[in-house]
């Protein structure tokens, strides 16, 4: 039995990039897609937010030179092109995928609703949404915490690099110490960086827990659905 029955599933752009330094590493978003196949065939309602770091960043390209708003309408589009090269991952793997977009862009993917998301995910189909909010200065951190909160999801998944969270940077610390489950009220008093201000104040006050797991490694994706204690739970 799965732990729950409806998530999202936050994945970062820059774990895309798998071995390469920039965009897409097809192997890794093969491996993704099985990961996610395996939940799925265990009857979980998925939907997916997935970042944009791998290809463009809004924040850094404003810190170069660019307009913020043409930033990050930038790094929107980023997330389109991951989103559309998941799903067809995801189809390749013999699951049905549909992308939706916060921009309209027709037929690219079709134009999101709380209620098209829910439709699609109750028949067996599993939902990226793409373009973050639609609109400049949110993260996709905040936009995975909106529709997750959308949706009615249990619980938000955030597949990172890192096994879970940690005091310090665990790269940067070897004294860090891992924890299994904190508080939100905690993460914000230690100022522990596990999602930015807004994304984590939004789960706190609509009591949306989250799991911070390592999804690189195969096969975790399916051991949090199975109810093992891998990753750190964030909940209030």
């Amino acid at each position: 039995m799965a732990k729950f029955k409806r998530i999202l599933l936050k994945l970062s752009g820059e774990s895309l990039m798998g071995e390469k330094k920039y965009g897409i590493d097809e192997k890794r978003l093969g491996e993704y897609a099985q990961q996610i196949k395996e939940i799925h065939d265990m009857g979980v309602q998925i939907g997916i937010v997935i970042g944009g770091g791998n290809i463009f960043r809004g924040l850094t390209g404003a810190g170069k030179g660019f307009d913020r708003v043409k930033g990050d309408q930038m790094g929107m589009l980023a997330t389109v092109i991951n989103s559309l090269g998941l799903s067809s991952a995801l189809v390749a793997a013999g699951v049905k995928a549909r992308v939706l977009t916060a921009i309209r862009m027709e037929p690219i993917g079709e134009f999101y609703t709380k209620w098209k998301a829910i439709e699609a995910m109750e028949n067996g189909e599993v939902v990226i949404m793409s373009a973050g909010t639609g609109n400049p200065f949110f993260t996709t951190d905040t936009g995975s915490s909106l529709r997750g909160i959308e949706i009615e999801a249990d619980a938000m998944l955030k597949g990172t690099r890192v096994d879970g969270i940690y005091t310090a940077d665990p790269e940067k610390d070897p004294t860090a110490t891992k924890f299994d489950e904190i508080t939100y009220d905690e993460v914000l008093a230690r100022g522990l960086k596990v999602m930015d201000l807004t994304a984590t104040c939004m789960c706190k006050e609509n009591n949306l827990p989250i799991i911070v797991f390592d999804m690189d490694t195969v096969g975790n994706l399916k051991k949090v659905m199975s109810g093992e204690n891998i990753g750190t739970m964030v909940h209030n």
